[in-house]
């Protein structure tokens, strides 16, 4: 059997959330044709790696190099140094777009590089930054590839970015939707009970501020149902989210449970699943709670318009604005038989179009173009 890859993962953060979830649910299926190294920009956020599949070879990196700081030549070159000892590397998002720009520096002995966008954090939610834009398509040209989940950053990467075949690759993340027909734990959420006439709503997210979480406390808060909030995840903006809550007498309403591993156990649990953020792409948290047959309530970011059922899109709203987050809310609140209808049309939108095969041999196939080796990983 051949020695197994040596892949370098360099993440702007590494704590679960879309991109760090499709990375990891690679490497698992990867299994033990790969050995993994895993560099995150923000020291200590490494949470993502508690979903690594028992027997996947990987280690977090130590003395990594500085993703972060201010552009310079010495910098460039500590990176491209490190990045020499792997077989092929990932880079994902702005936060480890400079991976990309050291292999433009200096492309001598380099191994190929594969760069992921997946999204835009707060300072970029609303308006793109043209220097970005510049910087990136400066980097880009050393990528074998760039890579994006939907329509939305496709056609930003074409348009803005002036990226094109071959080199710009869109693959929709998929899940294994087999197992979100399992019968959910109703264990799985600490501290989650669910109360009589209760209708849970819930949300799948890194507490950051693009995620705009306080204001989903606020829409739920609106309610005329008697609604209960489940937001599964972590990051920096868990005290704002429990002072919205506060403010509105919901803290006994509004559960924070924390970062929790395997969804497909209680994405089943919510009623709803919401999504209030100011920027989105392909969230997997969508795909997940189709899978598992809850309607979705969400603003318009990115794909969901498109990933949603026909019967789901009268519940994402035409803006990002709370009152009409609340009344798609209410709307499935307040009518059990609406969301069971509109939960089966998503279940079956998702087996259809977003089952993990599909994206697993696509990223298979891709890296092992760009290691020049067929059947490297999707042997």
């Amino acid at each position: 059997m051949p020695a197994p890859l040596n892949i370098l993962h360099m993440h702007s953060s590494f704590n679960l959330g879309g991109k760090e979830a499709r990375a990891v649910q690679l490497m698992n299926a990867f299994g033990d044709r790969a050995r993994h190294t895993i560099v995150s920009g923000m020291p200590d956020q490494y949470s993502a790696r508690d979903a690594i599949a028992k027997g996947v070879a990987y280690e977090i990196a130590q003395n990594p190099p500085p993703l972060t700081g201010k552009p310079s030549v010495g910098r460039y070159e500590t990176i491209a140094k490190y990045m020499r000892r792997f077989d092929l590397v990932l880079s994902y998002n702005w936060g480890a777009i400079d991976a990309v720009m050291a292999k433009r520096v200096f492309a001598k002995g380099m191994p190929p590089i594969v760069h992921h966008e997946d999204g835009f954090n707060a300072d970029e939610a609303m308006r793109l930054k043209p220097q970005r834009a510049i910087y990136r398509r400066m980097a880009f040209p050393a990528a074998h590839a760039v890579v994006v989940p939907s329509m939305t950053l496709e056609w930003v990467a074409t348009n803005i970015w002036k990226q094109s075949a071959p080199r710009l690759r869109r693959i929709p993340n998929g899940i294994d939707t087999a197992l979100y027909a399992r019968k959910p734990d109703p264990k799985a959420i600490p501290g989650f009970i669910r109360k009589p006439g209760e209708v849970i709503v819930g949300a799948l997210a890194g507490l950051r501020e693009v995620k705009n979480l306080p204001a989903l406390v606020r829409a739920a808060a609106g309610c005329s149902a008697r609604v209960r909030l489940v937001i599964v995840g972590e990051g920096p903006e868990r005290a704002r989210i429990e002072m919205a809550a506060r403010s509105l007498d919901m803290q006994d309403k509004v559960l924070l449970p924390g970062f929790l591993p395997d969804p497909h156990r209680y994405v089943g649990l919510f009623d709803i699943m919401a999504l209030s953020s100011l920027s989105e792409q392909f969230p997997i948290s969508v795909v997940e709670a189709m899978a598992a047959g809850v309607p979705i309530a969400a603003v318009p970011a990115g794909d969901i318009p498109h990933m949603v059922s026909e019967e789901n899109r009268p519940y994402i709203t035409t803006n990002s604005g709370e009152v009409e987050m609340r009344d798609a809310i209410q709307a499935l609140a307040a009518d059990a038989g609406l969301r069971a209808a509109v939960g089966k049309a998503n279940r079956a939108r998702a087996v259809a179009d977003y089952d993990q095969k599909a994206m697993i041999a696509a990223y298979a196939r891709l890296y092992d173009d760009a290691l020049g080796r067929a059947g490297a990983l999707s042997g």
